[in-house]
């Protein structure tokens, strides 16, 4: 039984020895000692069933042997031998070491001594490093967790580093995991790390102790509920490497909660981390590994996602090292670079064991030669991937952890741009259809901005997926069209695409009848952007990287106008026609801007007409859902109908700036029924599709009326009344809502009370239920000029005179704008002041 004195503190007593028996002659024995010694191994951890003592009295427990008291001295590799009769002096059965333990712990009491308390918990540190068995001797004392963490508020750093170290052993263990946390642990930690002038050490200690609880999920929020989350993430750029490794072990399971990414993305760590994966030093591989894991739980999300890859960094996907297997490398050509442009020969004679092709590389480093940098980040990531395909070194790494079945199918890295991007275009060259697939698909997603795209595009992915349009896989020429979609945003890299015959595989894939609907919506997109006349234009404009040499340009020119041939196929229009008859508003409006395009094609018109195409541009203005739009305001989502008008209205308009165009060949205006169309397109313009995708409507009726004015049964009056009802008067309130020019919105009152005055049939109808009233009274209000206020004023006693709009006008706030008017005697007080007695106030 140890029994303790507490002895006031004026006592002033020398360090002395306080003998403890614990066994049969053996005797341990504690004493006090400076901070310096403080690192020192009071023992080492148990093993074989015995506890092994100290040898040297610097430590905190100093070993004796009944008699003389002396200790043999043991070599190291007898220290770690068996038990022999040389050393069984020096060990002391496990079973002893409970009272061992049971002092230590004692020793951490509040009453104790800070110093006693440093040393205990330094000694039970070190002891639970030996493992289990030994956390567990140290768990059986009922209370020791809160004393642990108490000691985190020590003014010690050695004890605080101590305090952390031990309750990150304790953490390890699945058991114990909760205790330490039920503890108070982790708000003891976030006010530890939070605190200047931490040593390394300590936060070291402390986060690992952090990273063991985030693992339990139930824990995560509770450590990003507080501010330590913040101090974790700074830490990522800390200079000490083990304090580095530690934030991003943290960050890496914080990230596995999805609920936690904004948070982690507010904080700043994405690139913080995308810094540490670009970092290529040998040491940084644990924390590379774990910043990897971290990005790719937030990769998850798509916008997350771009965030990454604008930081640099590519996401790969795992295809298997077996699946580079079908690499085969041109070992014997002609050097070129990764876009597919030869380098010129100087020198026709042979070339014996690649002398010229040497020489020419060396030749790479002459001033005279000037390269891109985003051309040598081509060749050097191409060299690179490719030899690593040849030794066959490739995600070896990987796949060591990982083993390929259907759970890992979706399996992701991270890359450096330079190596994810030639990486991606050495998989399209596989075999292996899935790999392939899955490449581009990656190629899509990697295409957010102007130097992705320009990168893959020196990397020579275009011909690739070019190529690739010509698989018989769907979900490969699904994926090819989606990469070389989202590719071809830029207009020189859709120069590019069209410079490498992608006219022919597109054309041929829509002739196809039975393919998916989604494809089918990848190759109209894509074709319209080619086909696209205002790109040309755009790219004169535009202050992008044009990096297609005049050759490569006036090339691509002549082989676009060659292919476009095949678009004056009958099957090719006649399949554009059948589009357009179907239910779907997005692949309409793709099927009638290629038409449109296809009008300009010189002996186009003739095709075109023989393919009766009238019938498709009337089933898009026949189609029920436009007539159904009032009805299904109430029933859907205020989102999904939004997207359905908003596509319904861009359909509309591109039919019927087709119609527009096919209505100027006199063959065309003779073979129609006008007096049809005319009606469909008086039912569009009464339609609530956006104001914006009426001005075509509007236009193709004009055209109709110019062309044949004497229609049995209709006359041009109604026809303009309509386009001043549903088309002009909406676009000029929009224009007073939405314009921030004083000029343009002057103008648009002025043309709106024009066309009041005017006597339009239902005009004052259609300002007031369009808005109109609130605008006007927002305007004069403001009072921009007047002769806004006196159009505003005039057609504000104009609605005034019928009694429905009363209560819209008062609503609207007009009652004290006119008494200032008329308090302040502006020119337009006298109208202001008989509008008011118009209204019931």
């Amino acid at each position: 039984m140890i029994s303790g004195i507490v002895f006031p503190n004026h006592f002033n007593f020398r360090p002395c020895h306080f003998p403890i028996f614990c066994g049969e002659g053996i005797r341990f024995s504690i004493a006090r000692r400076s901070p310096s010694n403080i690192s020192s191994v009071p023992f080492q951890p148990v093993k074989n069933g015995y506890l092994k003592l100290p040898k040297k009295s610097s430590a905190l427990g100093v070993a004796h042997v009944s008699g003389d008291g002396s200790s043999p001295e043991v070599s190291q590799k007898e220290a770690q031998s068996e038990p022999s009769e040389t050393d069984e002096s020096n060990r002391i059965p496990s079973s002893s070491a409970d009272g061992y333990i049971a002092l230590f712990v004692r020793m951490l009491g509040l009453d104790q001594d800070p110093l006693d308390r440093e040393q205990a918990v330094v000694a039970l540190w070190k002891y639970s490093l030996g493992g289990k068995k030994c956390i567990d001797s140290i768990m059986q004392f009922h209370g020791c967790i809160n004393l642990i963490v108490n000691l985190l508020n020590s003014e010690s750093n050695s004890a605080r580093e101590a305090a952390a170290g031990l309750l990150r052993s304790l953490s390890s263990v699945n058991m114990y995991r909760d205790k330490v946390a039920d503890a108070g642990a982790i708000e003891e930690i976030s006010a530890l790390l939070v605190r200047p002038s931490l040593p390394s050490e300590v936060k070291e200690q402390s986060m690992c102790t952090l990273w063991n609880l985030s693992v339990d999920e139930k824990f995560r929020s509770i450590i990003a509920a507080s501010d330590v989350l913040t101090v974790i993430v700074n830490l990522l750029a800390d200079d000490d490497l083990k304090v580095k490794e530690a934030a991003g072990g943290v960050i890496s399971t914080m990230a596995l909660s999805q609920s936690l990414h904004n948070l982690l993305v507010e904080l700043g760590a994405i690139p913080k981390m995308a810094a540490i994966l670009r970092t290529y030093d040998e040491g940084f591989k644990v924390i590379r590994k774990e910043a990897k894991n971290a990005l790719l739980e937030l990769s998850k999300n798509d916008y997350y996602r771009i965030l990454i890859i604008e930081e640099g960094l590519v996401l790969v996907p795992i295809v298997g090292s077996a699946a580079y297997k079908s690499f085969k490398p041109s070992l014997y050509s002609w050097p070129s670079m990764p876009d597919g442009t030869e380098i010129e020969k100087t020198s026709n004679g042979p070339s014996h064991f690649g002398a010229s092709e040497l020489l020419l590389g060396l030749n790479m480093n002459d001033d005279n030669v000037k390269i891109e940098e985003i051309k040598m980040n081509a060749i050097v990531g191409r060299t690179q991937q490719q030899f690593l395909a040849r030794i066959g070194a490739i995600e070896l790494e990987d796949d060591k952890n990982f083993t390929l079945d259907s759970s890992t199918k979706e399996r992701f890295t991270l890359m450096p741009c330079t190596d994810g991007v030639a990486r991606l275009v050495l998989i399209l060259g596989l075999d292996d259809e899935g790999a392939v697939s899955r490449a581009a698909e990656a190629i899509a997603d990697a295409s957010v901005n102007e130097f992705m795209r320009v990168s893959f595009k020196e990397a020579g992915a275009i011909k690739l997926l070019v190529q690739l349009l010509e698989r018989d896989n769907d979900d490969v020429r699904s994926s090819a069209a989606h990469a070389l979609e989202k590719l071809s945003c830029s207009n020189s890299i859709c120069q590019a695409i069209e410079s490498q015959g992608i006219i022919y595989p597109l054309v041929m894939m829509l002739k196809q009848e039975e393919i998916p609907e989604s494809l089918i919506g990848k190759t109209l997109n894509l074709l319209s952007r080619i086909l696209d006349p205002n790109k040309e234009m755009k790219s004169k404009f535009d202050h992008e990287p044009v990096n297609v040499s005049d050759q490569l340009f006036k090339a691509g020119q002549e082989a676009s106008y060659h292919d476009r041939k095949e678009l004056l196929d009958p099957a090719f229009i006649s399949r554009l026609v059948e589009i357009m008859k179907s239910p779907n508003p997005c692949l309409q409006q793709k099927a009638a801007s290629i038409l449109e395009f296809v009008t300009m094609i010189d002996s186009s018109m003739d095709i075109i007409i023989s393919s009766n195409i009238e019938l498709g541009i009337a089933a898009i203005f026949e189609q029920k859902a436009l007539n159904d739009i009032e009805a299904d305001a109430g029933a859907e989502e205020p989102e999904k109908y939004a997207l359905k008008i908003e596509e319904l209205g861009l359909a509309v308009s591109a039919a019927s700036r087709l119609l527009t165009r096919l209505l100027n060949s006199s063959s065309f205006s003779q073979r129609i029924k006008s007096s049809h169309l005319r009606m469909l397109l008086r039912q569009t313009l009464k339609s609530s599709i956006p104001i914006a995708c009426k001005d075509w409507v509007t236009a193709c009726l004009m055209k109709m009326i110019s062309i044949s004015p004497s229609i049995p049964g209709l006359v041009e009056d109604p026809i303009s009344t309509e386009v001043t009802i549903y088309e002009t008067i909406p676009r000029l309130i929009q224009q007073l809502e939405s314009s921030l020019s004083e000029e343009a919105r002057e103008a648009a009152v002025v043309e709106l009370n024009r066309i009041v005055s005017e006597g339009v049939a239902g005009s004052s109808r259609a300002v007031a239920s369009h808005g109109g009233i609130f605008q006007l009274v927002k305007l004069l209000g403001e009072g921009i000029s007047e002769r806004a206020s006196e159009a505003a004023l005039a057609m504000l006693y104009g609605l005034s005179m019928d009694a429905e709009n009363h209560a819209a006008i008062v609503a609207s706030g007009a009652v004290p704008v006119l008494r200032r008017i008329v308090l302040s005697e502006r020119p337009q007080w006298t109208r202001a002041l008989r509008l008011l007695r118009n209204l019931p106030v």
